[in-house]
């Protein structure tokens, strides 16, 4: 792209020389101040050109953009091809693209200097980020009225895997030897270096410590004093009695030991999975594919498949992932498995990874009682996203939750279809960016020290997590690499929760799951009454 910035400016100065010479005679008539004008044109954009091509000024912070009436200046990472102009159409924009560098990560171990360091989004972003954002403020809460110390930081450390220190729009680690399940701590670093890359310079100086294990490891019960203060510790997910910081799951950016993709490609799959079959047409049971040994409530719900000698509705695949790489991960492709009228969602050893992909196939998700939340289920409705599942007798409930919607097709395929839509519009890729944006501005404004880079650390780019990586992992950084900044500025982060109405939400999902309940009763009551 510089070399095409180049040659623009190089013919135009030719361009200019052709001109002067054609018309030398005309010009030897014009008058002293227009010939000095010129000349002084000629000068300055051949000077400019040179001082490009040695590298001294970069044109490309002075690429233009031109709109419909008028020419204004447009960040440094977008150019304008002068293509041909459409009746009653803009032209497009060109945008610099920025891949990974690995030739020049592999001849000198540093950064590349080369990305951006600032932007100017084309489009003002003025719309409300989702309902769900709203968590932010709730999970940041404990530290609103004493700010987070550096003794607070450091009480986290002995839980955390790394150290993340965001200084001058750098980033650094400081890795910690505690072993991180798969490369969970390697796809976390990456999801925010995109973020950077994303949403360039936006974020403060901040230093934040992670553990990328499942289940939080911050009990509420022992900081419950106004001067006790809490290590703020992130994580992918909490529960209602720990005060973690959920943040969003690596999987975001693939995950490799699974050969599940980036998110973007992934709902690009989902989606076009979808097409493949309208709801009424599918499977009328409830489905389920997982590893049903990292849990009692996953083997628990095992017991729910049919047999030759009972029948709850439901089909359920345990999932061997040894087995499945052996073949080529032919049975566990998320976007093959939008087939029956019903998903079931099931816990883990914590959350699951599974959630976001189950809710985002059309179909009304079963939602099993879970005791811990990420960073999005916070936002969902039951009976308006997804319908919900005793933990305590989950065969009966699976069954009645077929029932009802192969009885009430209309109003379970708009369950489905407005669980679907939460995740392919509310869970894009930019509102995760966003999510992650704010939660870490929002913690940035509490820390009350500086931030500062420990001798330990090392500073981390997308080639440095990138490139010494090979195989799927390799191909998968290479896939969710972000390489231009954002067209448009993060959403706009909605009001924290006054008591009231957090009080009214948390009631209304819960009077939703007792209504399904006592609709569930009447059903097996009914039914016993019968025999």
């Amino acid at each position: 792209m510089k070399e095409i910035l180049l040659n623009s400016f190089w013919n135009k100065s030719n361009n200019i020389i052709s001109i002067v010479g054609a018309k030398w005679k005309y010009l030897k008539r014009v008058t002293t101040t227009t010939y000095v004008t010129l000349l002084l044109f000629l000068f300055l954009t051949i000077t400019v050109s040179a001082l490009s091509y040695v590298g001294w000024i970069d044109l490309a912070k002075y690429s233009v953009h031109v709109r419909k009436k008028a020419e204004s200046m447009v960040p440094s990472f977008v150019f304008i091809e002068p293509d041909k102009k459409v009746e009653n159409q803009p032209m497009r924009p060109q945008i610099l693209e920025y891949p990974l560098d690995c030739n020049a990560w592999n001849k000198t171990n540093t950064c590349p200097t080369t990305y951006p360091k600032s932007y100017k989004p084309l489009n003002p972003n003025n719309s409300t980020c989702p309902e769900y954002f709203r968590w932010i403020h709730e999970d940041l809460r404990h530290w609103k009225n004493t700010g987070i110390t550096r003794e607070m930081l450091e009480k986290s450390k002995k839980y955390a895997h790394f150290r993340l220190i965001i200084l001058d729009g750098r980033i650094y680690i400081e890795r910690y030897t505690k072993y991180s399940i798969e490369t969970r701590h390697l796809f976390t670093m990456y999801g925010i270096v995109q973020l950077l890359r994303f949403y360039p310079r936006k974020l403060p100086n901040l230093e934040i410590m992670f553990d990328t294990d499942d289940r939080p490891v911050i009990p509420e019960r022992e900081f419950r004093r106004p001067d006790s203060g809490p290590p703020p510790l992130f994580r992918y997910c909490s529960d209602w009695q720990s005060l973690d910081i959920v943040f969003p799951d690596w999987s975001f950016w693939g995950w490799g030991e699974t050969n599940i993709r980036p998110w973007r490609s992934m709902l690009k799959n989902i989606k076009e999975g979808n097409k493949r079959s309208q709801w009424k047409d599918r499977i009328p049971l409830a489905y389920w594919r997982g590893n049903p040994l990292v849990s009692h409530v996953r083997k628990d719900l095992i017991k729910c498949n049919v047999t030759d000698k009972q029948n709850w509705d439901t089909l359920l695949y345990p999932q061997d992932w040894k087995n499945q790489s052996k073949i080529g991960y032919k049975e566990s492709n998320i976007e093959d498995q939008c087939t029956h009228r019903y998903k079931i969602y099931v816990e883990g050893w914590a959350w699951s990874v599974s959630e976001k992909y189950i809710f985002a196939c059309d179909s009304p998700t079963l939602y099993i009682e879970s005791h811990f939340y990420d960073f999005f289920i916070r936002g969902m409705i039951p009976q308006q996203h997804y319908w919900p599942i005793s933990d305590n007798d989950k065969c009966k409930s699976l069954k009645f939750a077929v029932q009802w919607g192969n009885n009430h097709t209309h109003k379970a395929e708009a369950i489905g279809k407005a669980g679907s839509e939460f995740i392919h519009e509310d869970m894009k890729m930019e509102r995760v960016f966003d999510y992650i944006y704010h939660l870490l501005n929002e913690y940035a404004k509490l820390q009350i020290f500086d931030p500062i880079v420990p001798q330990d650390a090392t500073e981390i780019c997308s080639e440095s997590l990138a490139c010494p990586l090979d195989g799927l992992w390799r191909k998968f950084m290479e896939e969710g690499l972000e390489k231009s900044p954002s067209y448009s500025d993060p959403c706009i982060l909605p009001p924290p929760y006054d008591p009231q109405q957090l009080k009214t939400f948390v009631e209304q999902k819960g009077n939703a799951t007792k209504q399904v309940s006592s609709w569930e009763s009447e059903y097996w009551s009914s039914l016993n009454k019968k025999q």
